[in-house]
């Protein structure tokens, strides 16, 4: 999901992502929708000056949300709500002063609007409930104040029973935001290697690995928090950006890959991977999983690379569940297959089939192909076999944050231990 960064000033903050609530929350904030007649209904917590809107129901497009945008609190109609410097009902923004100027009636077109505070069993604020309208409704019974705030009092035992994940999640959010904000990123690069090249093979490209050293977290899990926590999309650029720095000193015929997801791709790295000046000199890797063949965006974003000489690979080939229909769709430059098929395929007759058969469709698609978590020389004579060229593991070379070092690399085959990358 991608990551919409608000201009200065905005009402709206970051989005963020957490597991899903349970289907009670919605369920009741739709009934007090309907209630007030309005055209959402929200539910959110407080993460710093954030707001965070877990649950919408309704037309929320209207006003240029979805699950999990944030609004800032300060000068805004929420923050003006929870201060006690607004009712929890306005039936009409623009004829109350005290509401006119605020951030959110202006800046997103919110004439009615409700809302009540959400508090713990101690009476501290963790977070709001209400609804949204996009035309004034003067006729809004006061009463159903009343009942907002009864619907906030139930719902306080719901969302006290989940604050733990809140809590959680905003922790999250906080350590992303924290190694962002320190530029704690740390690139390596795995060569990949031409097998028919000579007995020792050459390197004909270097894979961009991130690492976080100062995070108590592999890579893996790192980027997984980031995405839970709407933050995926800002990390993979930072990566991204840290990157293609190393462009210049990688010697001609190198190919610099990098990994991207969907998501990423769609939003702002097709403009940072033009602006490096050498767009034909990079590969784009999309995760098998992660590739979404209805979207417009990404689509648009495949033939805008592919016109500037970017290649776009398809990575971990032969776990997804989708991976054919995938190929078919997305006719990528390279197939990556993964470690899963790799691994043993010298002493497996299934590994070996499964290998022939994306080698025919490769051909087919005139497309090139590079086996991942190459760990042994019979694994090696196996993949030569199947008239696999390319390939890249611990066997073939270690990821290193030498550049240099990296693209010069002969394979080191006496290191056999299980690769975590590539």
């Amino acid at each position: 999901m991608g990551t919409r960064m608000a201009s200065k000033g905005s009402c709206l903050g970051p989005r963020i992502n957490v597991s899903e609530p349970g289907s009670i929350l919605p369920d009741l904030v739709a009934v007090l929708r309907r209630r007030l007649r309005m055209d959402v209904g929200w539910l959110g917590r407080f993460v710093d000056d954030l707001l965070v809107l877990e649950v919408l129901c309704g037309d929320a497009g209207r006003f240029g949300l979805s699950p999990y945008s944030t609004v800032r609190r300060p000068g805004s109609l929420w923050g003006a709500v929870e201060r006690g410097d607004l009712p929890s009902l306005v039936p009409d923004t623009r004829a109350d002063p005290r509401a006119a100027e605020l951030a959110g009636a202006r800046e997103l077109g919110v004439r009615a609007f409700a809302a009540a505070m959400l508090t713990d069993s101690e009476g501290e604020p963790i977070g709001m409930i209400g609804c949204m309208g996009s035309e004034p409704i003067p006729a809004l019974p006061q009463h159903d104040g009343g009942f907002l705030r009864l619907l906030a009092r139930f719902l306080t035992d719901f969302v006290i029973d989940v604050r733990d994940l809140w809590d959680r999640q905003s922790r999250t959010w906080r350590e992303i935001r924290a190694a962002l904000d320190s530029a704690a990123l740390r690139t390596t690069f795995q060569p990949v290697v031409d097998l028919h090249a000579g007995r020792r093979g050459r390197v004909v490209a270097v894979e961009a690995l991130t690492t976080f050293p100062v995070l108590d977290s592999s890579p893996e899990d790192v980027f997984k928090k980031a995405t839970t926590v709407g933050l995926g999309p800002e990390l993979e650029l930072a990566a991204l950006g840290r990157a293609v720095q190393s462009l210049p000193d990688i010697p001609p015929g190198i190919t610099l890959a990098i990994n991207l997801s969907a998501a990423a791709l769609a939003d702002d790295a097709v403009e940072l991977i033009l602006s490096t000046g050498s767009p034909e000199r990079l590969a784009v890797e999309i995760t098998e999983h992660e590739y979404m063949v209805d979207s417009d965006n990404l689509a648009r974003a495949f033939d805008t690379l592919r016109g500037h000489g970017t290649h776009i690979a398809v990575d971990d080939v032969g776990t997804g569940y989708a991976g054919l229909e995938q190929l078919l769709r997305l006719r990528p430059d390279i197939i990556k297959i993964d470690r899963f098929i790799t691994h043993g395929i010298d002493r497996d007759p299934a590994r070996r089939a499964v290998a022939a058969g994306l080698t025919t469709v490769a051909a087919a698609i005139d497309a090139k192909i590079v086996a991942e978590g190459v760990e042994s020389h019979s694994e090696v004579e196996a993949l030569r076999d199947a008239h696999i060229r390319y390939a890249q593991g611990y066997l073939l070379g270690r990821p290193t944050p030498d550049i240099h070092d990296a693209c010069s690399r002969r394979p080191r085959c006496q290191q056999r231990e299980r690769p975590r990358n590539g």
